[in-house]
């Protein structure tokens, strides 16, 4: 197959994929994307399988060449939801559009999936698809936190050796290969409810006690560190004049470190202990509970193979550590090489212009082949 004809089947996939709807709560169309790419997958002879996954039952596909005494050399990660509603794709449908790939998905994740499979055809019709065991695992909750597919990514890396994940390449092919870990922390203040005007004295206001607190986790912002806290939901009252005696706070907490992590669990464990309104106090539920992705030697090593045979086809790749949160957090975690943005280039990820350059297909391909088959050989 010449590459021409590889771009061409993959922008007509593309068109496909990007053209259904498959927010993260629309589990017929997650289905309907796993459905597709299955197919591809059971045409270039992986064994391939669509499972539910978790309480609701989230489609997931698992597609795998044979193992080597059931391991794999590489477990290939995707995601299939985007963040989009139902009806985003009728409303801006697949397009190109100065050298552009346009529409819900292109750049989050729906061009790496077709990556991750177009590499390895590429191995297969290269003859050497033999030579490298390769598990693919796409997933179809991850927008919302893989809370439902988590334990199978698990399950399925703990037999690989490397991962790529094939979230989008950043610009002027950046890799991901740090990610911060991070969490939701939900705070609960509870207080006593008395008429504002009338008898304030007899209340304790819920709301001025997680004001107090708030300031407090800001601080959290300006320490020489990666640790972030953000306060983004504030919830209480119903009435100008009652003084609330319940109020809630959910804050995003992000850190770049397993100790970071730690830090931050200690502080917000430590929050009760202070009080800020005589009568009121709060209760703390939530936490950091996505470890970070830190690279490690053998991360480093993988890195300089990549590095390296993306040189061979005259990209000068690079790669960077980001504040966002992917599968590759789990992974990294489990102390298996991992390495992200292996997807086409792109920006602009959850934003109704986000893009994928559609010059960045075919090499990214060859790259991710390419890396695979050198690692392979050195185990």
């Amino acid at each position: 197959m010449t590459e021409q004809q590889t771009y061409d089947n993959f922008l007509k996939d593309f068109e496909k994929i990007i053209n259904t709807d498959s927010a993260s709560e629309n589990l017929d169309g997650v289905a309907e994307v796993a459905e597709f790419l299955k197919a591809k997958f059971d045409t270039l002879g992986l064994e391939a399988e669509i499972t539910r996954e978790g309480e609701r039952g989230v489609p997931c596909l698992k597609a795998c060449t044979a193992s080597k005494n059931g391991r794999y050399d590489f477990m290939f990660i995707g995601h299939m939801d985007t963040v989009f509603p139902t009806g985003e794709a009728a409303k801006r449908p697949f397009k190109i559009e100065d050298g552009r790939a346009l529409g819900p998905g292109t750049n989050d994740m729906k061009g790496g999936l077709l990556v991750a499979l177009y590499a390895i055809e590429k191995l297969k019709n290269e003859g050497n698809l033999d030579k490298v065991a390769i598990c693919v695992a796409f997933n179809g909750d991850e927008e919302i936190g893989s809370e439902n597919s988590r334990a199978w990514i698990e399950k399925n890396a703990a037999n690989s050796d490397h991962v790529f994940v094939f979230e989008p390449c950043r610009p002027d092919y950046r890799h991901v290969m740090h990610r911060k870990g991070g969490g939701v922390v939900h705070i609960t203040a509870s207080g006593i409810s008395a008429h504002s005007g009338a008898n304030p004295e007899r209340g304790a206001n819920a709301l001025v006690e997680l004001a107090g607190h708030i300031s407090a986790i800001h601080a959290l912002n300006d320490m020489d560190n990666a640790i972030t806290a953000q306060s983004n939901i504030i919830r209480s009252g119903e009435k100008h004049n009652i003084i609330p005696d319940n109020a809630e706070l959910v804050v995003d907490v992000r850190v770049g470190t397993i100790e970071e992590a730690a830090f931050a669990e200690k502080f917000f464990a430590k929050l009760p202990e202070t009080n800020y309104v005589e009568g009121a106090s709060i209760s703390i539920s939530g936490g950091v509970d996505r470890p970070p992705m830190e690279p490690t030697d053998k991360t480093m090593e993988m890195w300089e193979i990549l590095h390296g045979e993306a040189a061979k086809i005259g990209i000068d790749s690079a790669y960077i550590s980001t504040g966002g949160c992917s599968d590759g957090n789990w992974t990294a975690a489990m102390g298996i090489p991992t390495i992200d943005g292996m997807g086409p280039v792109g920006e602009n990820s959850h934003r109704e212009d986000e893009y994928m350059e559609l010059d960045s297909i075919l090499p990214m391909i060859s790259i991710v082949a390419n890396t695979t088959l050198k690692l392979a050989s050195k185990n």
